[in-house]
């Protein structure tokens, strides 16, 4: 059994926000798969089938991102799966918008919902995660940007990384982990970054024009 956890807030009010990007990864892969992620099971929503000739359940806790750890560990408690059978996907701050990495193990990183699962899981840190850049805009508050949405220019190029995720995945499930991060973790990655703001350009406001 592989399980793959996209991390999020439950709710309309946070559907489709960048702090969610764990969710629509799980979501893309289910319709990709053409499983229904609908069963109330482990703090959370799962679907299962056997993908790729290996067993696989997709789970998106319902517990809030900073009690994630709780509906992680009740799925590894049940299948009794080792931390290399276990997949998480989750937003990064530090990465630029809609940029991959993968990562066999490592600290939490500041990302409250890892934090919570690797505490859950008796501070084991290796099992593998694939991060997605959100972006850090420049005067941002930080709650105040990782739950807000993406603009409509911001939206295509990470649509094209949610496409690029699900294929990450697909790749750790069939070739492991040190495949996925040679094939998506690159740096010369074609990404219609922004470009930085002019000296004096930053916008104005108590959000920093978020």
């Amino acid at each position: 059994m592989k399980l793959i956890v996209g991390l999020g807030n439950p709710g309309k009010e946070y559907e489709q926000t960048r702090h969610n990007i764990g969710y629509c990864v799980v979501d893309a892969l289910a319709q990709r798969w053409q499983i229904e992620v609908h069963k109330n099971r482990f703090s959370g929503r799962t679907g299962g089938g056997q993908i790729k000739g290996l067993s696989v359940l997709l789970l998106k806790p319902t517990t809030y991102m900073n009690l994630s750890g709780r509906s992680v560990r009740e799925a590894v408690a049940f299948y009794k799966l080792s931390p290399a059978d276990l997949l998480v996907v989750a937003d990064d701050l530090a990465l630029p918008l809609g940029r991959l990495r993968f990562r066999p193990q490592g600290s939490a990183g500041g990302h409250n919902g890892l934090t919570s699962i690797i505490q859950e899981l008796g501070g084991d840190d290796a099992f593998a995660r694939l991060r997605m850049g959100i972006d850090a805009a420049v005067g941002a508050r930080m709650v105040g940007h990782v739950l807000g949405t993406f603009s409509p220019e911001e939206q295509e190029l990470i649509n094209q990384a949610i496409r690029r995720a699900a294929d990450a995945v697909e790749c750790w499930l069939t070739d492991g982990v040190d495949k996925a991060m040679n094939t998506f973790n690159r740096p010369d990655e074609p990404l219609n970054e922004r470009k930085p703001r002019e000296p004096g350009s930053e916008p104005t406001g108590p959000d920093g024009g978020m």
